[in-house]
């Protein structure tokens, strides 16, 4: 997909990547961390992640697209290196959500304090827990890195700092 009712489409995907990612890794270390919030929010964890994995290379070949549309620019360049590195991060959100989605269902029954539930529900949700807020972390700093070099890739020599007198 190239354009979308005449923008690139790059533009537009760029918004659910920014919203999801960010979405998703909040949803996901709070439901890692707190295993009632992820009884209560059940499958829509992974579903959720499931559609941030799908946006990342939705958008990036639209990227790509688009890089081949704008003049070469050693901005644009860092931010096509920058947006390459977004799908393992998207991945491992899902990967985790599915992992707490998984052990919160297979410990519903039980009681928080059974003696099976103890030992290797615990091992299991605390390595899930920090490895959801590492893996959250690194997600949402990149979609700032790769947000950010776009931003300026766009908008370096598109504006002036000064005001033009055309307010209004």
């Amino acid at each position: 997909m190239s354009l979308v009712n005449g923008l690139p489409a790059h533009v537009l995907f760029v918004h659910f990547v920014v919203v999801l990612i960010p979405l998703t890794a909040l949803a996901l270390v709070v439901s890692s961390v707190w295993p009632r919030v992820a009884r209560r929010v059940g499958v829509l964890l992974p579903m959720l992640a499931f559609a941030s994995l799908v946006t990342v290379p939705l958008t990036t070949q639209a990227g790509e697209w688009l890089e081949r549309h704008v003049d070469s620019d050693p901005l644009v360049r860092r931010h096509t290196e920058l947006g390459d590195g977004l799908l393992p991060w998207a991945a491992g959100l899902f990967v985790l959500a599915a992992v707490v989605w998984w052990t919160t269902r297979r410990t519903a029954g039980q009681p928080d304090g059974a003696p099976g539930a103890v030992r290797g529900g615990a091992l299991v949700r605390i390595a899930a827990a920090v490895l959801s807020v590492v893996v959250s972390v690194g997600a949402v700093v990149d979609v700032y890195r790769i947000g950010d070099s776009g931003a300026k890739a766009a908008w370096h020599d598109s504006f002036s700092q000064k005001a033009t007198g055309h307010d209004g």
